[in-house]
């Protein structure tokens, strides 16, 4: 692996390790303050993922692009703007970030480091809402990107993932390395494994259609953003034309 992609990668394994982290650990920080309050704890679970989701993509988006996310990296891939060989990398190092983060929260809260979680979370109406979550998380991004206002990112995903804690019947986990991790923590936070494969399938059907809807709204979306621009994208040569872009 050259030293350039080794560098995004560990940026999305850390980045993602400490999305999990603040999204496990305010669960479960919410849960001991506020207990038997569920309003109130997922109030505070969605401002500390908001606004940790903020301050990471600032501050890690300029090395990898602060995808954090498998449908995000899998967006980048269908729109050319990565390869699959770094993609997958990607996505490798976003699951293992993510699985690692669930472990450290845990053991903050003194918690054994891996319990599977018991929350069951299977219906269809949950399954819905992941892919309205994860369909209007691409589109924000895109959106957002396609105005030319890429350097608000951040502000617009964390803002958007914050307000989906409340519209959506599943909260919103839309990510699936988040999802996976998630299944390691008997907590506020927590999926059921058995849960997990039908939550990912809608988030890759709902970021599917997003890319789809993005690529007749907005034809002339740059790839190379998604979600901020990084440095080895701006240094590396022109890519392909996407499908519409020359029309």
């Amino acid at each position: 692996m050259e030293h350039g992609l080794a560098r995004r990668a560990t940026a999305e394994g850390i980045g993602t390790a400490f999305l999990v982290t603040v999204v496990v650990g305010s669960g479960i920080a919410a849960q001991r303050l506020s207990p038997g309050t569920p309003g109130l704890e997922l109030l505070e679970n969605s401002i500390a993922t908001g606004a940790g989701l903020i301050a990471l993509i600032l501050a890690l988006g300029s090395v990898s692009g602060a995808h954090f996310n498998p449908v995000v990296t899998l967006a980048d891939r269908i729109l050319r703007g990565t390869s699959t060989r770094d993609a997958a990398v990607y996505v490798a190092a976003q699951v293992a970030g993510a699985c690692a983060g669930a472990t450290v929260a845990n053991l903050m809260f003194d918690l054994p480091s891996v319990t599977l979680s018991t929350h069951t979370r299977s219906s269809s109406g949950l399954w819905l809402g992941e892919v309205v979550a994860t369909f209007g998380l691409l589109l924000v991004i895109l959106g957002v990107v396609r105005a030319g206002r890429a350097s608000v990112a951040a502000f617009g995903v964390g803002g958007y993932i914050a307000a989906a804690y409340w519209f959506t019947s599943s909260t919103s986990f839309a990510n699936p390395a988040v999802t996976i991790a998630r299944s390691l923590t008997n907590t506020f936070a927590g999926i059921a494994p058995g849960d997990v494969p039908m939550f990912v399938l809608m988030q890759i059907v709902g970021a599917v259609l997003a890319v789809a809807l993005a690529l007749f709204l907005f034809p002339d979306v740059p790839a190379a953003e998604v979600v901020v621009p990084h440095d080895d994208v701006r240094n590396a040569a022109p890519h392909p034309s996407r499908p519409g872009e020359h029309e």
